[in-house]
């Protein structure tokens, strides 16, 4: 069954052909848990690209990787105290360390243990600004020891009460980068550096036109100096923040200590930084490419950026297309283009359209035994966009962007021409 026909049209409901497009494409599915969400491969294969070309951008800018605890003491937040005011009502604790059994039946079989209540709970990672800095008071002494340049990649957890898989739930994924500097000037040229990293990649990458801008204070993170944003315009005419970078000046340096010996001599808190995005970025890119027949996925995001479809009727075709589709995909996958070869029989070629339309693979190549003996492949871009887009007409080369043009072309097999289609370098206007 044509998996497009399940989509909600977007004229007729925003939110619902978002969540339809996100549970067509397997990106996401709702868990037992509420507010919580389960990433299924294709979209965790999204977030894994975005960690790859992210990650890389943070080394060349002189950033390292390192891990904190996922639990917090609670006292930590009482320190600063807009920041305990930012998140006391999204935070969870835990409280004891163990269950017992109470006999009863059914959910009220365990309760916990009293004689395991903990001395102090523990907040669960809303952020890790107070754990970081009381771990930089341990290893910050001169001036020698800065900048310090941390990034960190974990799972954050705040109470939400209302949900939208990607973009809000109670526990997601994300990146937070914690730096520490010896004047305001350099904790403020770093924090605007790291913004411009996220607008580089979310243009370049996601092929997403963002802005960059300040927050009004009454937006700023809690406990910041300043804080900086990237904001993106969804097809639904409404803004998503992709990404924040906060200037913390010296607030939590002086919850927590964090001082360093100048070259004078001189005792001087440091300046702090902390910058994060989300898997939220996946939720941004469903809205910015995707339409009614599903996820639009910019090459070089796409979890597969080709999918060869062989077609055949009998048994003597089957051998011959499959033959063929087999050294395609070696080839495409030697030259580094995430391929696959969809060779399940019991599926009809439409169908597998469809699913892979559906799932935003940019190229699918169709292999017939007359492809076969003419030695070519029908190629079939992903040429979808929003009327208001000129996508369309850069990637397929035809003026009309009001209807979705099949661009269906047969071409000699040149491995050449089909890796610069689906070229990881490749990417999908953004104007």
């Amino acid at each position: 069954m044509a998996q497009a026909q399940k989509i909600t049209p977007r004229a007729k409901d925003f939110s619902e052909w978002y969540n339809d497009v996100v549970m067509q494409a397997e990106l996401a599915d709702h868990s037992p848990v509420r507010g919580c969400m389960v990433i299924r491969p294709h979209g965790y294969r999204i977030w894994e690209l975005m960690q790859r070309a992210l990650d890389d951008m943070f080394k060349a800018t002189g950033h390292q990787n390192a891990y904190f605890p996922l639990f917090i003491p609670m006292s930590f937040l009482a320190k600063e105290a807009e920041h305990v005011e930012g998140f006391a009502k999204e935070v969870a604790l835990v409280t004891h360390t163990r269950l017992k059994a109470t006999g009863k039946p059914g959910a009220q079989a365990v309760m916990p243990d009293p004689e395991s209540a903990l001395e102090e709970p523990l907040v669960v990672r809303p952020t890790s600004e107070t754990i970081i800095y009381a771990m930089f008071a341990k290893w910050i002494h001169s001036y020698r020891d800065l900048p310090l340049l941390m990034n960190q990649w974990c799972n954050i957890v705040r109470w939400e009460l209302r949900t939208r898989l990607f973009l809000r739930t109670t526990e997601f994924l994300w990146q937070e980068g914690h730096t520490a500097h010896a004047s305001e000037a350099e904790a403020d040229a770093e924090a605007r550096q790291m913004l411009g990293v996220y607008r580089t990649f979310q243009e370049d990458w996601m092929a997403m036109p963002v802005i960059t801008g300040r927050k009004t204070d009454s937006e700023k993170f809690a406990g910041a100096l300043r804080t900086y944003a990237v904001e993106a315009l969804m097809q639904d005419n409404k803004a998503l923040q992709a990404g924040t970078s906060h200037n913390l000046g010296q607030n939590f340096a002086k919850a927590f200590n964090v001082q360093y010996q100048t070259a004078a001599g001189g005792l001087e808190y440091v300046w702090n930084t902390s910058w994060g995005v989300t898997t939220r970025m996946i939720g941004g890119l469903v809205m910015t490419h995707s339409d009614d027949n599903g996820l639009v996925c910019p090459p070089k995001l796409a979890p597969v950026q080709v999918v060869i479809v062989p077609i055949w009727k009998s048994e003597e075709e089957k051998s011959q297309v499959l033959g063929v589709g087999g050294k395609v995909k070696d080839e495409l996958a030697r030259a580094g283009v995430r391929v696959e070869l969809d060779a399940r029989d019991s599926l009809k070629p439409g169908a597998k359209y469809f699913e892979w339309e559906a799932k935003g693979v940019p190229l699918r190549l169709e292999i017939g035994p007359r492809d076969v003996a003419a030695g070519q492949v029908m190629t079939a871009p992903a040429a979808r966009r929003p009327p208001s887009s000129t996508a369309s007409a850069a990637w397929c080369g035809t003026a009309s962007t009001r209807s979705r043009p099949r661009c269906f072309r047969r071409r000699k097999i040149d491995a050449k021409r089909i890796r610069s289609a689906a070229s990881p370098s490749s990417s999908f206007s953004s104007s």
